[in-house]
Parts: C-alpha cells; structure tokens; sequence
C-alpha cells in the first residue's frame, strides 16, 4: 500500500518554492549579465584612460550592487527551503544534490563576494590594473556560482552519474564529471547564462534610453548603449543556438515536457510547430477533443527540432502515457507497473534486511534491480498524474521565444540609430527600450515556468515524485511560511526598486 500523503501540504510547498524562485529570478539574471557589462565598461577605462568610462562603470556598478545583495538573500532562502519543506528529498539526493552547490559556496561565491568589495570600495586603494582584475573576477564569480546551481538543477532534470544504495535508499554520488558534462546540464548553463546577458543589455539601454528621453547624461547613455546593444546582440545569437539544444535535450530525456511545450496530445511524424494558437482548456488525455481552438503550424519543425530529422516521429502526451508500441514508445501506464515492482521488492528487501533473513533480502534485491529505473513511477496513482499542466507550459514557452525573437530586434535598432548619431531623435524607439527591459524580465520568467513546471511531478526526472520529496509538515505550517515569504519578498522588492529608482534619478554625477 502506497503511503496517503497530504496533496494539499504539498501544493502549498510547491507554491512557497515558486514564490522564492521567481522573486530571486528577478535579481540573478540582472547581475549575471551586469557583471559582464561593468567588466567591457571599465576594460574600456583602463585602455583608453578616459575618466567618461569610469563615471559609467561607477554609476552602473552602484545598481548592480543594490541587486547582488537582494539576490544574496533571496538564494540564500531557497537553499534553505531544501530542508525545511523537502527533507525527503534532501535525504535522498543530498550526497548528489549537495555537492554542486558546496562547490559554488566554497568557490565560486568566495571569488565572487571577495573582489565584490575591492571591485565595489577600492577605487582608490588599489591600482587601476588590479581593479580591473576584481572586476572581471566579480563577472566571473557570478557565472560559476549560476554554473554550479544549474549543474545541480540539471541533474534534477536528468538524473546521471550515481547509484541506487537500497540499504539506505539514497541516491549516491558515483561519476561527477558526468553531472558537470551532462548534456541538460551545460545546456542550461549556456541558455540561461545567454539569456541573463541579453536582459542584462536591455536593462542597461533601458534606463539609458530614459535619460535620453529626459536629454539627461546624453554621452554617459550613447557610450552605454552602443556596448550593450553589441553585447545583446551576442547574447541573442548564443540564446537562439542554446535554445535550439535544449529543444533537443527534452526530446530525448524529457519528451513530456517538449509534447506540453507544444500542447502536442497525439504524436506526428513531420510534426509541426506551432507559431501561435489558442489550447482548449477542456482537452484531457485520451479523449477526442481537438487540443486547440486555434492554431497555426509550420510544418515538420518540431520533428526537425527534436529529432534533428524534419519526417521523424515525436510522441505525444497520449502517446507517452498510454505507449506506442509501433513507434517504440513505452507509456507511463507501463512503466507505473515496474514501478510498483520496485517499490514493492525494495520494501521486501528492507524488511528482509532488517528481519536478518539474508536469503529473502537477496532475491528482493535481484528482483529489484531490473527495475529500478522505473521506481518514481511507482508513486502515481494515474498514468495521468505525469502530465504538467498543459496550458501554462504552452503559453509560457510561446512567450519566452517570441519575446526572445522580438528583443534582438531592439538591440540591432539601437546600434543602428546610435551609430548614426539620431538616437536622441528616435522618441518611439526610446520608449520601446524601456519597455524592453520588462519585457526581457517577463521571457526570462516565462523561462523558468517552462523548465520547472514542464517537468511536473518530478522533483527528480522519473525516479522522485514532489509528492514524496516533501517535509512531514502540515498544510498550516507550510500556508504560514508562504505568507511571511510574500510579505518580506514583496517589502525587499519594493525597497530595491525605490532605491534604484533614487540612484537612476540622481545620475551619475552624484555616485
């Protein structure tokens, strides 16, 4: 019998961890492309000499550093959420889990918080060259520390590189050089790396384009456009070529998050991308209604996407929970059944082991092993519970690549205007690039909804439901929490954006 666990518990954990992630996601991609940006502006000073390109690296430095601190905080809790609301989890993944982000504790934060205060206080207690060297380790720092989170958050959606120990039933550390190289894992890395230095871009002409707007600091906002429009436009091309990999990272260790992507219930050959289209909230698994109200595809992209072969077959949600026996595809209503196997054999072996009854414990053990692969799927109730909520991760990932197409787009408009000098003229375009800037922010969370949520129920892919990576709490501890966390993130939020807002009103001049 499979344990009776407190869904609503649970929901309430899932929500609380949401809340942190995407309050923290505010303020980590900001400072990740920020730091690179500060590191071009000040290498510019120290070649050039000229005192313009310090007063811009100072005066974008100062922002950078009111969103380093609350994006400090703001991690800080969602590590420590870990084992106040999934001990569970903690228990089983920790010697795997634990280890990418005591690595980014030891090193990469270390580097990072040591140069952030030399780069930030020393100014004139430290030579030019050694500055600059802070400055860069700073921009670096901040890299290896996403480099790590992400290496472990990989792992979480592609389990490699460790064993199965049944006496203890926890995932143990085996191979970690096959976390760091594991093909999600350097995927994310590179996507969300790219992506974080093209919002960066656009934060900074953003707020540049306001003083433009205001005829204020007209030099200080041309010299910073022109570099972060180039930047942008890097970034943009990296985020595009990125994205094209983890399109095909899902379609192989994944394909449920990538048929939810695209609401794709039956599975097609030469199957289509949609370009746009509104979901019939109504359609379920396996009944006959039509997936979308309106739709239009290009035909045989997503099997060119997934499959790298535009006439391929690509499994949809039917197709995954119920099996395709002609197209190869073994559906979650089997693999529940192996599932159940081994969570049945490795209670056996528990119980065995701890009855002393050696012979018992081993044949439990061999029967386990074949299907141990299977063992998250012995927690589901319903093929249908491996399903993400359809709708949301639609809608968000069609968010993310069209804004993530549209703002290159404003980069390569402003390089053009402001290489021939009519920036200051381009009233619409300014006003664009300072909606730009939360537009960026909106397709960066939509991001993450898309790679958190497509991948539901699986805190870890296939082998740990959320449902049992959860704390033994109760559903009003777990409410509490949540609301103290909306009230402090939201008074953090507001203070951030009142201090950057006083700091962008002052100017450059006055920091």
């Amino acid at each position: 019998m499979l344990e009776q666990i407190d869904l609503t518990m649970v929901n309430w954990a899932r929500a609380q961890f949401a809340l942190t992630a995407m309050y923290h996601w505010i303020f980590v991609p900001l400072t990740l492309g920020l730091s690179f940006l500060l590191a071009f502006y000040e290498t510019l000073y120290y070649r050039t000499g000229n005192e313009e390109w310090k007063r811009i690296t100072k005066f974008w430095m100062g922002l950078f550093a009111i969103n380093f601190a609350i994006g400090v905080a703001t991690g800080i809790i969602l590590e420590f959420q870990f084992g106040t609301n999934w001990s569970n989890y903690s228990w089983m993944v920790g010697d795997i889990f634990g280890a990418p982000l005591a690595i980014e504790g030891i090193f990469a934060f270390f580097l990072e918080a040591t140069f952030f205060a030399v780069m930030l206080f020393g100014w004139d207690r430290v030579s030019k060259k050694f500055h600059l060297v802070a400055t860069w380790m700073v921009a670096i720092g901040s890299n290896l520390s996403a480099l790590w989170i992400l290496v472990a958050n990989g792992w979480m959606q592609h389990p490699v590189g460790m064993q199965f120990n049944p006496d203890l039933a926890r995932f143990e550390m085996k191979d970690i050089g096959a976390l760091i190289l594991s093909p999600v894992a350097v995927g994310k890395f590179t996507h969300v790396t790219s992506s974080s230095f093209l919002l960066a871009s656009l934060f900074v002409i953003g707020i540049s384009s306001w003083y433009l707007l205001k005829g204020r600091h007209v030099e200080m906002a041309k010299k910073s456009i022109i570099v972060a429009a180039v930047f942008g436009l890097v970034a943009s091309a990296l985020v595009g070529f990125t994205g094209d990999e983890s399109a095909y990272s899902n379609a192989r260790f994944q394909p449920m998050k990538l048929a939810a992507f695209e609401g794709l219930y039956d599975g097609e050959t030469s199957a289509g991308l949609v370009a746009m289209g509104v979901m019939n909230h109504d359609k379920q698994p396996g009944d006959d209604q039509d997936a979308f109200l309106f739709e239009v595809k290009v035909p045989g992209v997503l099997s060119l996407l997934a499959n790298r072969e535009a006439g391929s077959f690509v499994p949809g949600i039917n197709d995954l929970l119920y099996g395709n026996a002609e197209q190869g595809v073994m559906g979650v209503k089997e693999k529940m059944v192996q599932g159940r196997i081994a969570v049945n054999q490795l209670a056996a072996y528990k119980d065995a082991k701890k009855a002393g009854d050696e012979v018992a414990a081993k044949a439990a053990l061999a029967a386990f092993v074949p299907h141990q692969d299977f063992i998250g799927f012995g927690y589901l109730n319903t093929p249908e519970e491996a399903v993400p909520p359809v709708p949301l991760v639609f809608y968000s990932f069609h968010i993310m690549v069209i804004l993530g197409t549209m703002l290159p787009m404003i980069c390569l408009l402003f390089l053009f205007y402001t290489y021939k000098d009519t920036i200051a003229k381009q009233k619409w375009l300014l006003g664009l690039g300072m909606i730009s800037m939360f537009l960026a922010h909106l397709a960066s969370q939509a991001g993450w909804v898309v790679a958190e949520v497509g991948r539901q129920p699986w805190a870890i892919q296939n082998l740990l439901p959320v449902s049992v990576a959860r704390s033994n709490l109760t559903t009003g501890t777990v409410q509490t929490t949540f609301f103290m966390f909306l009230v402090l993130f939201t008074i953090l939020l507001i203070a951030e954006v009142g201090i950057m807002l006083k700091q962008i009103n002052i100017g450059p001049e006055e920091n």
